[in-house]
């Protein structure tokens, strides 16, 4: 009894074994089916066309020219003040004057040592004095007449330029202590000094028209012209200064403002790609395509994107025309992953 027992268990525990691997097999069957199935996918045909080279730099509006508008002579007290902030001068108009005393000392020696030299002049001509007392006050008179000059721009300020007064730090009586009196910029033109790529170096040209928009002036476009491009590149950023002039004539335009440079380079047929084909690498700002093989398997490619084109992106680098990529599924994908292609 008891060894009927015994085999009558030993062929369920066999037989539940049995059972148990089977179940297994076919498990692993099944998963194994599930990764060979391809995934089904829709593809689009990648093509060349004719792609506007346009390049967009973004740059804050600079003066043409500032001048910091001070004295070069020893402290003193500032008398009057002609203009202030936002006040437009021109070029040699007098902003400031300076105490005159100084000045008024030096005029009084300069009309005494003219006098004494027109007496000694005349008595020199007819042999009434020596050469050597000729020569020693026309040294004293061209001194005193240095120093007036030098008094004299000193005390009465022009402008050097052209512009809008944009900063004034004294009001009239006040001392003189070393900071500019005012500050003017020329904005009758105004620049943007930009920093171009390397690869557009042989590209961009002296006179070169760009098309500017100043943000807060909207959507309204402005033409500048190429003014000086610096002949060396950054080795950092493989960039170069590029300057653009824009004429201002209206001064609608100020110094501050946030400018956008366009440069249309003509037309260059690049590889035309959908932008929904386009997978982002995380972690990075690489972009990737899954490109279709002839064995109906996806390779994962590495691509350079250009300008963006409503619906679709130029590619710079890393599609041929004639490719076909995956535009669904690409969540799904993997390098090497089997597909199904649907129309």
């Amino acid at each position: 009894m008891k060894k009927t027992t015994l085999r009558v268990l030993t062929l369920i525990l066999l037989a539940a074994t049995l059972t148990a691997c089977n179940l297994k097999k076919e498990t692993e069957n099944s998963q194994q089916a599930t990764q060979n199935e391809a995934i089904t996918i829709r593809v689009a045909q990648v093509h060349e066309q004719a792609v506007s080279q346009l390049f967009e730099y973004t740059a804050v509006v600079r003066a043409e020219a500032i001048n910091n508008i001070a004295p070069t002579a020893p402290p003193g007290r500032i008398d009057k003040i002609f203009v202030e902030v936002g006040d437009f001068v021109d070029a040699g108009q007098k902003l400031v004057q300076m105490d005159a005393v100084q000045l008024r000392q030096a005029q009084t020696q300069l009309d005494y040592l003219k006098e004494n030299f027109n007496r000694l002049d005349e008595l020199y001509k007819v042999g009434g004095v020596s050469k050597a007392d000729w020569d020693n006050l026309k040294t004293q008179l061209d001194v005193a007449q240095n120093t007036y000059n030098y008094l004299s721009e000193n005390t009465q300020l022009m402008s050097p330029i052209s512009g809008v007064v944009t900063m004034r730090n004294y009001d009239s009586g006040d001392i003189y202590t070393g900071n500019p009196i005012l500050q003017i910029q020329q904005i009758r033109p105004v620049k943007l000094l930009i920093n171009v790529s390397e690869s557009q170096y042989n590209d961009i040209k002296k006179g070169m028209e760009a098309k500017i928009r100043i943000d807060i002036l909207g959507n309204e476009e402005i033409t500048g012209r190429v003014s000086l491009i610096y002949p060396t590149l950054d080795a950092r950023t493989h960039t170069f200064p590029v300057e653009i002039t824009i004429p201002n004539a209206n001064a609608k335009v100020r110094p501050g403002m946030y400018a956008r440079a366009m440069f249309n380079l003509g037309n260059r047929n690049n590889v035309v790609v959908p932008d929904n084909a386009i997978v982002k690498q995380p972690g990075s700002g690489d972009r990737y395509v899954f490109v279709l093989n002839d064995d109906n398997t996806v390779s994962y490619v590495k691509v350079v994107l250009g300008r963006r084109l409503d619906a679709n992106y130029e590619v710079l680098s890393g599609l041929n025309s004639g490719d076909k990529v995956a535009v669904t599924s690409l969540t799904k994908l993997k390098d090497g992953t089997s597909v199904q292609v649907v129309e």
